[in-house]
Order: structure tokens, then C-alpha cells, then sequence
């Protein structure tokens, strides 16, 4: 078992699609472009054509390389890696390759999986690992044939080197640019060959500069919020604070006497405030007087959700697994043990508050945004409009984050922008305080789990039951027999050989909107059910990582698992992530050196599970304080997602997922009041601190399959090893989260 070590001394987007989502069978090359739609994909980039054999790829007169990414940029990677698999097969030099957004088109930049354009799931690499390699690999050989012509030789003795085109028995070679003229007039090949990863230079090479580092270093980088247009305004919006609120009527008067504002506008949200600056939008919303309709609003809070919830929990629910006779297992067992678990709403916090720019005239709107879903945001903002989609040009930016939220306010901006007649371009910015009152949550949780062990201490019964809002409710992909696959995902599809399971599920209602939140069900599936595991091993006597090992089948084909899925990152027909799961969780103990003892007031928990495709064990080492403070010292990560294509990036994301886990776990909750959300800024939503950030080690799977995600898998099991690790330290079993109400 090969791996790669990576230490860091402490302290040192997702979106998922919410509609229209399709599967799309089998793997959808379809990159090439006839003429006229080449010429109009790169006018909407506003580029010089060179020499574009696909719609992933131009390379210029000058030698530039420039991969057109389908998947926005919001810090996981995805424009380096993207270029990383397009330059592999191209065999371009790394320093002349650039990266840029594609323009909205679900024909040519469709998310495989969806059928639309969309960066979400963890999947931007596995999406488009093999569409990329194929774009770079047909480059490469349109350059080769362009070369052949040109020195009057055969296209086999034609190489390619580091941005290089050689004949070498006549010493002859040609840069890209020098060759791109050319290139482009030659046919696109009908079959390529692809390198064997054998000769991979690029794909899983350490050290491999991010190609949006040195912008994001020197302040070069556009975000949303950096876009200046000629006479741009500034729009902020003043929301209800309850959930379900409309404005029944607003008196703009005394907002609009406030200098800098310009004027005042219902919107969908509210009521926006437009400025000539920020600060003068911020003191009109103060100024105004909103007469809200609270007819609708949700006026539950936190605690009489809960109440309805733990009822529920005595409940049978729908099912969502049922191997063998879950009820005649745990009847029949020796011993039984029972453990419910509180998981609160969770807000995204991502570094960037949303922004949007949006600009209107009579026949055309431009949109200045991160959003996930560029044709999605083209449509509604046709809708707003009144325009055709193709009048609206998206224009992605970096984003600051995202987690499964972020993106929003270019909707708004164009409700702005038509409301004033497209007078000015229009700059939406929302608050730190509006992201957190307003946000789209994780739902809140309650679980209930209950095992039967026999006589040897074996285990014979497991019931998973679950309490919580459904995320896609209504959606027809995603709810299958009344269960929502996400609400149960990490649950239903635990790889543990148990004889009788059964999961089953409560969908409830409530008016606090809910989205996937980094690593979505996941989250608090795989806390219940690792932290659980470790109270069995106790009972049973076993020591919590061999239990592990024998539970899980040696044989991938052992044991077939209902799921409901409907898409390949919950569906493995072949089954082969148990070898997958059993690897990194021996990995991550050798390398945690597990079993070794510990000094006193210290403690060692592990966790494993399987998501997105990719298998993540951690191992984690806390300490306890004098004054009883827990402190987690050490975090050891073991990582199987495929072919590393950018070993780096993965170790950067296994490190901020870590804090990322224990951020959620240790601090974080949002908490409702009569429909209000309670927190508003990072003073009473707190996040996990520098000087609470472990030394965090990384251990990468060399593997040759395919890659699969990385941003949200490294989550879900950080949370339960560091709570086996303070169980294991303090005797102190803790299921209420956030864990600090009880450390």
C-alpha cells in the first residue's frame, strides 16, 4: 500500500442542484464544436480565436494554453485540476497554461451527471476526468498533424514535450502558437488514445502551482464584490426576521432622505435599499419603515421542533433499509443498547458574504456572479427580465467559499436592476448579519440508534431511526418511497456485515429553509452511527478498530446494500468501497499508531466511512486540561478517492475539512425563536479558533481508478473520531452537539 505523508503544525461551494436534475447514462464526450458555434462560444468570452478544437481548450498565438473550466471556482480546486487532466494529455508546459469560466451553455458545459451546468456533489474532477483527458488528447493530435503537414513527415514520429511539437530525426520542433494557425484547420480526430497513467507527469505530481494562486495571493483575483462598472450602485436588502414574512406595505420616505440613496424597491426577498454607497444603503434600511404580513411565517422555535421531533422518534417511520428482521434480532439479543443524538441547524459561513453585479438594458443583461448553476441563474434572469436566455450573459467569478450555500443575490440583483429600468448597473452585497439570519441551513437532527449484541458479544441488530426536514422534498430524484436519500445518506448505506438493519426515516415540515450543507447527510449520519460503533465495542469488549475490521465484509461482493440513490455517488453496483474502507482505516491507524498507550488525560478515537465515492478514516488525539478543557491535538487523515490528481490540493482540502468537521462539532449551532433566527455574526456563531486547529497528517492512497470527490468526504468522520478520542480521554459520552455545551 503505497501512500503520500503530508504534516501541518497547528495552530497553523458545493452547490448541490435543488431542480431539473437528470441522469445522464454512460459518459457524454460530445466537446466538439462546429464552426459557428466555436465562433459564438468564444465571442461570449470575449477572447481571440487562435486555435479552439473544442469547447474545453483555445491555444493561442502566443503559446498560451487556456482551459475553459464547466465547474465555477470557489477555492476546492477545480480550475487546477481541471487543467491539470486537460494539460496532461495535451502535454503542454504547466507555465503557460490559464484557466478561464465557460460561458452559460448546459449543451456544451452540461454537469455529465445533471444534464445542466453545475458545480456541485464534490464531482467537478470525476465529472470531467475522462471529457478532459479526451479534449487535451485531441489537441494534442490535431498539433501533431499539424506538424506532419508542415515538415512533410509521418504523424507517428511526431513527439510532444512540455509545449513543444519535435521531429526529432530531423531536429526540427514548433511551439503551440507557432503551430495553432495551422492546427485549426485540420479535422478533429474520430478516436484518441489516451496516456497510460504510467506516463502521467502532471496528474498526481506534488508541488504543482495552483493556477489561481498568485492571483489570489496579490490581490488580483475578481470576486463579485470587486466588480466596478461605470455609475454602479450599491443595493441592500432588508429582510424579515421572521421566516415566511412579506412586506405588506413600506413607507420609503424617510429612507430615501438618507444622502447617497437613490431609491427604494420592493423585491422578492424585501425591500432594497439602492445607494451610491454601501454605507448610505445600510443607513436607508435603517431608515425604513416595512409593515411586515406575518400571516405565513413559521413561529415554532427550536425547542418546540425538538419536542415534535423526540415524538417522533417513538415512531415508526418510512423505511429506508431492511436487511433481515431488525425487531426480532434486538428482541432476541443478550444485550441491547440505546443512544439518541441532537444535531442543530448549521449555517454555511462561507469567507465571502454574497455579492452580485448586474447590468440591464433593453435587449441584453449581464451578470457578474459565482453561481453554481450558470444556465439555471441565465433563466430566472430571463424570467425577471423578460428577455431571451440567450440576452443574458453570466459571468463567473471566484467565489469565497461556498460549503453548499453561497452563490445567492444575482437573482436580486436583477430584480434591482429591472425595478430602477436598467438606470445603472447594480451591485447587490449582503451582510455578515443578513447571510446568518436568512441563510438556507443544514437541517436539525435527531437520531435514535439501537443495537443487539448475543452472548459472544457479536452484533446481531441495528436500528437507525431519523428525525429531520427533508432537503429535496417533492423531487421525484431524490425521494423514493417517501424517503429523501439524502436525509438518509451515510446511514442506509453503512458497509458494516450486520445481519438485521433496519434505517428507517421522518420527514418533517417547517417553514426554516433548508439546503445541502458540505458533505450534506453525511454529517451527521456518520457521527451517529461511528460514535455508536465505539459504544458497542466497549460493550462487547473489543477494541474499537478491530470491531471495525470484522464487521466489514473482506469480500466486496459479501454483502449487497439497499440504497436509494439515484446517482453513481451513492450507487456502487460493484460494491468496492468495503477494501476501499478497510485500507484507510488500517492506514490511518498504523500511521496514528494505534494501540500504543498515552499519557494520562489523553485519549485516541477513530472513525471510517465512505462517501462521495471516496473512503476517509481518521484518527484523532485529544488531551484533557487541568481545568477539564478538551483540546484535540492530532488528526491523522487516510484518503482513498482515486487517482490523486493534485496531490496538494487534496491535502489542502483533507486539512480544511478537518477544521471545517470540528468547527460544526465543537461550536457551531444556529437556534430559532419564535421563526427568528437567535445568531447574527461570528460573536455569538462561533468558529473553531486558530489556537484550537490540530497538527493535521494526511495520507493519500496511491490508486489508478478513476478520481472521485474529495471536498466533502474528509468531513463527515472527523467529527466522530475526535468524539471517541474525548470519550476515550474522559469517560464522558457526548451526543448533543455542539460538543462545548457539555466540555
Amino acid at each position: 500500500m503505497k501512500d503520500e505523508t503530508h504534516v501541518v503544525k497547528a495552530p497553523g461551494r458545493r452547490q448541490f442542484l435543488k431542480a431539473g436534475a437528470a441522469i445522464v447514462p454512460g459518459l457524454v464526450i460530445g466537446f466538439y464544436l462546429p464552426e459557428r458555434r466555436a465562433a459564438l462560444a468564444l465571442q461570449a468570452i470575449e477572447q481571440p480565436l487562435g486555435f479552439a478544437p473544442n469547447a474545453f481548450l483555445r491555444i493561442g498565438a502566443d503559446d498560451s494554453v487556456t482551459v475553459i473550466s464547466k465547474h465555477i471556482e470557489v477555492g476546492q480546486g477545480a480550475y487546477t485540476g481541471l487543467a491539470t487532466i486537460l494539460a496532461e494529455e495535451l502535454d503542454a508546459a504547466w507555465p503557460q497554461v490559464r484557466v478561464e469560466p465557460a460561458p452559460a451553455d448546459d449543451n456544451l458545459y452540461k454537469n455529465l451527471r445533471f444534464g445542466v451546468q453545475s458545480t456541485c456533489c464534490s464531482d467537478s474532477i470525476s465529472n470531467s476526468f475522462e471529457q478532459y483527458r479526451q479534449a487535451g488528447a485531441m489537441a494534442r493530435a490535431m498539433l501533431v498533424a499539424a506538424a506532419a503537414q508542415r515538415w512533410h513527415v509521418s504523424g507517428n514520429e511526431v513527439t510532444v514535450e512540455d509545449g513543444v511539437v519535435k521531429h526529432l530525426r530531423s531536429s526540427q520542433q514548433a511551439a503551440f502558437g507557432d503551430l495553432a494557425l495551422l492546427a485549426a484547420t485540420m479535422p478533429p480526430p474520430a478516436r484518441v488514445t489516451l496516456k497510460d497513467p504510467r506516463d502521467f507527469k502532471l496528474i498526481g505530481a506534488a508541488g504543482l502551482p495552483r493556477v489561481d494562486g498568485k492571483a489570489k495571493s496579490n490581490g488580483s483575483a475578481l470576486f463579485p464584490i470587486d466588480v466596478s462598472l461605470p455609475d454602479m450602485v450599491i443595493a441592500s436588502v432588508e429582510k424579515p426576521l421572521r421566516f415566511g414574512a412579506l412586506p405588506r406595505s413600506f413607507d420609503p420616505v424617510a429612507a430615501k432622505s438618507v444622502p447617497g440613496v437613490i431609491e427604494v424597491v420592493r423585491v422578492s426577498e424585501g425591500v432594497a435599499v439602492v445607494a451610491r454607497s454601501f454605507p448610505a444603503a445600510l443607513r436607508g434600511r435603517k431608515a425604513l419603515k416595512i409593515e411586515w404580513d406575518e400571516s405565513k411565517c413559521e413561529v415554532r422555535g427550536t425547542s418546540e421542533l425538538l419536542r415534535e421531533y423526540r415524538t417522533l422518534l417513538d415512531q415508526p417511520g418510512t423505511v429506508a433499509r431492511r436487511d433481515g428482521d431488525a425487531a426480532v434480532g434486538l428482541a432476541g439479543a443478550a444485550r441491547t443498547l440505546t443512544a439518541t443524538y441532537e444535531f442543530p441547524y448549521l449555517a454555511h459561513v462561507p469567507m465571502e458574504p454574497d455579492s452580485a453585479v448586474a447590468r440591464l438594458s433593453a435587449d441584453r443583461c449581464d451578470i457578474w456572479t459565482y453561481d453554481a448553476a450558470p444556465t439555471a441563474l441565465q433563466n430566472t434572469a430571463a424570467h425577471i427580465t423578460g428577455l431571451r436566455p440567450e440576452q443574458v450573459q453570466i459571468h463567473s467569478l471566484y467565489g469565497g467559499g461556498s460549503y453548499g450555500g453561497g452563490g445567492g443575490g444575482a437573482g436580486i440583483a436583477v430584480e434591482v436592476a429591472r425595478a430602477t429600468g436598467g438606470r445603472f448597473p447594480v451591485k447587490l452585497i449582503e451582510t455578515r448579519e443578513d447571510m446568518m439570519r436568512a441563510d438556507e441551513f443544514r437541517p436539525m437532527y435527531l437520531h435514535r440508534l439501537t443495537a443487539g449484541l448475543d452472548k459472544a458479544g457479536n452484533l446481531i441488530a441495528w436500528h437507525h431511526r431519523i428525525v429531520g426536514q427533508s432537503i429535496f422534498a417533492g423531487q421525484p430524484g431524490y425521494v423514493t418511497n417517501g424517503v429523501d436519500f439524502i436525509s438518509v445518506a451515510g446511514a442506509s448505506n453503512i458497509p458494516y456485515d450486520i445481519p438485521n438493519i433496519l434505517v428507517d426515516l421522518h420527514s418533517t415540515t417547517s417553514g426554516i429553509p433548508v439546503s445541502p450543507w458540505r458533505s450534506v447527510g453525511d454529517s451527521h449520519n456518520a457521527f451517529a452511527v461511528e460514535t455508536f460503533l465505539d459504544d458497542i465495542a466497549q460493550a462487547a469488549g473489543r477494541d474499537p478498530l478491530e470491531f471495525r475490521r470484522a464487521l466489514l465484509p473482506k469480500d466486496p461482493r459479501q454483502k449487497q446494500i439497499l440504497e436509494f440513490a439515484i446517482d453513481d455517488h451513492f450507487r456502487d453496483s460493484t460494491f468496492a468501497k468495503f477494501p476501499r474502507d478497510r485500507q484507510v482505516l488500517e492506514l490511518a491507524a498504523a500511521k496514528a499508531n494505534w494501540g500504543a498507550p498515552l499519557g494520562a488525560g489523553k485519549g485516541r478515537g477513530i472513525a471510517v466511512h465512505y462517501s462521495f465515492k471516496t473512503s476517509v478514516a481518521h484518527v484523532a488525539e485529544v488531551s484533557v486540561g487541568p481545568s477539564g478543557r478538551v483540546k484535540v491535538d492530532r488528526v491523522f487523515c487516510a484518503i482513498d478517492c482515486g487517482v490523486p490528481v493534485n496531490p496538494d490540493i487534496i491535502r489542502a482540502q483533507v486539512e480544511g475539512g478537518v477544521a471545517f468537521g470540528l468547527s460544526s462539532i465543537l461550536h457551531e449551532r444556529i437556534t430559532v425563536k419564535a421563526g427568528a433566527v437567535e445568531q447574527s455574526n461570528f460573536h455569538d456563531y462561533r468558529l473553531l479558533r486558530i489556537d484550537e486547529m490540530p497538527s493535521v497528517e494526511v495520507h493519500i492512497v496511491q490508486s489508478a481508478e478513476p478520481p472521485t470527490g474529495i471536498g466533502e468526504p474528509v468531513v463527515p468522520s472527523v467529527g466522530p473520531a475526535v468524539s471517541n478520542a474525548i470519550f476515550a480521554a474522559t469517560g464522558k459520552r457526548l451526543r448533543t452537539l455542539p460538543l462545548d455545551q457539555a466540555l
